[in-house]
């Protein structure tokens, strides 16, 4: 049997959705220049493959130091602020847009909930319907507005990651379900597409064990005789270096560097449940240091867009309205209550620790996409990222010019390297519209959109 698969045209010419199989393990490929439906013989003498466009939404909770994350000025010549100081080295490829508003996220006569409609909204643009039942209400998110017409093109047709846990009902906040609160993405108006936390089970998603969670027979058997997801591939890998050009045969080698790294992290973290007694609630595959964990779902995302997997992802970083200490960065105190700071000067410190936190996080997400290199460029410059909050101030819970970075260079269509002022009351959904119109979606609207936003 072929190991690969080929498409079935008469110069047998080699696609660039080939995958490697074995033992019940699907790997989509990295984008090869040698592919991209022409014959190998005619590669040299035509045009590489176009790569695909992907697009990310990275969501931090709970407002920012305003005072310390957004810069002074605008256009290239803005000065960076303290936080966005921390990723000074990718100056050139994000640019800050500010003025970007949710208007659905505030009460409209419903009450507290800020935390609640600040997540539901902020890929939504929909107003949540006030109930902590089962009757939950909101809207189609921008993410699954893309994967209804693209997610055909990828394995999965999109990623939704958390390193927050989740909760798709019960009550949360002022009367809100948790399904609000905890996920970003909706696949309708009623359906939440949960999250998955544990790296391991993103892992086994990815490379084929079937639906998040299920492992399935394969799965047991493969961790019974401790075999590696690249141990049941390396003879097929070697047949097919044999036929792509140099520059792949290296992109192929970093790449299964790549899969081995994660995997080797994940049985270290794994690992470190044995030394916990059996009551210890520590869930199997997800890192002590939440650091370390946030970084392996960075490189995990980085794969399934390196892969071509999938090309959208949802990534909450943390729920609005979560408690969550800072221990290691020197903040002992609990994030949403350092956010109602009432002004006073330690607790707006702590906060820009945090933040300066969340940036050095996303710091390591755009050096990870960086190193990936893609055609003549790098997969950063055919990402669309979107990292930010839908509350500015955490103590005024306000939901205009909302603490909003874009990274990457959209595959030539934006020019990051400089801040935007845009009026006061933009839709954030403007922007969506923008990304979807890029990515090939022909959308009339998402949630309260008035228009597409030009960033180009």
């Amino acid at each position: 049997m072929n190991p690969f698969h080929e498409t079935a045209t008469a110069s047998h010419q080699m696609s660039r959705r080939h995958v490697l199989r074995g033992l019940g393990t699907m790997m989509s490929l990295p984008f090869l220049e040698s592919f991209g439906g022409r014959a190998l013989a005619a590669t040299a003498a035509k045009a590489p493959a176009k790569a695909p466009l992907r697009a990310a939404w990275l969501y931090i909770p709970n407002g920012v130091n305003v005072k310390d994350w957004f810069p002074t000025g605008e256009g290239k010549n803005y000065e960076l602020s303290a936080t966005l100081k921390e990723i000074e080295r990718h100056r050139n490829d994000f640019m800050v847009v500010s003025g970007l508003a949710q208007d659905k996220a505030r009460s409209h006569g419903n009450g507290g909930g800020d935390h609640a409609r600040a997540t539901s909204t902020f890929l939504t643009g929909c107003m949540p319907k006030k109930t902590a039942g089962s009757d939950i209400q909101l809207g189609v998110s921008v993410d699954q507005i893309a994967a209804q017409k693209i997610g055909h093109l990828t394995r999965l047709p999109s990623l939704e990651l958390s390193t927050d846990g989740q909760r798709s009902s019960g009550r949360c906040d002022s009367g809100y379900s948790c399904a609000y609160q905890f996920n970003l993405a909706w696949k309708n108006e009623t359906m939440p597409m949960a999250p998955e936390m544990d790296p391991r089970l993103v892992f086994e998603r990815l490379f084929g064990y079937g639906a998040s969670g299920a492992r399935g027979a394969d799965g047991a058997r493969r961790q019974r005789l401790q075999k590696s997801i690249l141990d049941t591939v390396l003879a097929e890998a070697k047949s097919l270096q044999n036929k792509v050009s140099g520059n792949d045969r290296r992109k192929l080698d970093e790449y299964y560097s790549s899969v081995r790294d994660i995997e080797l992290r994940i049985e270290r973290a794994e690992k470190f449940t044995s030394t916990l007694p059996k009551d210890y609630p520590v869930p199997e595959g997800i890192p002590e240091s939440y650091e370390e964990h946030i970084h392996m779902m960075f490189d995990l995302l980085a794969l399934a867009f390196q892969t071509d997997t999938t090309r959208l992802c949802t990534f909450m970083l943390a729920h609005d309205g979560s408690n969550r200490s800072f221990p290691q960065i020197g903040v002992p105190d609990a994030h949403h209550y350092l956010s109602h700071h009432e002004n006073d000067e330690q607790k707006l410190e702590k906060i820009a620790k945090i933040d300066r936190f969340y940036m050095r996080q996303f710091g390591y997400f755009l050096d990870k996409l960086k190193s990936i290199k893609e055609g003549e460029g790098n997969l950063l410059d055919n990402s669309m990222i979107v990292f930010g909050g839908g509350i500015g101030d955490g103590n005024r819970h306000n939901h205009d010019n909302l603490p909003i970075l874009l990274a990457g260079h959209a595959s030539g269509t934006w020019t990051p390297g400089r801040r935007v002022v845009l009026p006061g009351e933009t839709p954030m959904t403007n922007l969506y519209l923008s990304m979807l119109d890029r990515l090939g979606v022909r959308a009339e609207r998402v949630g309260d959109s008035t228009g597409v936003l030009d960033v180009s």
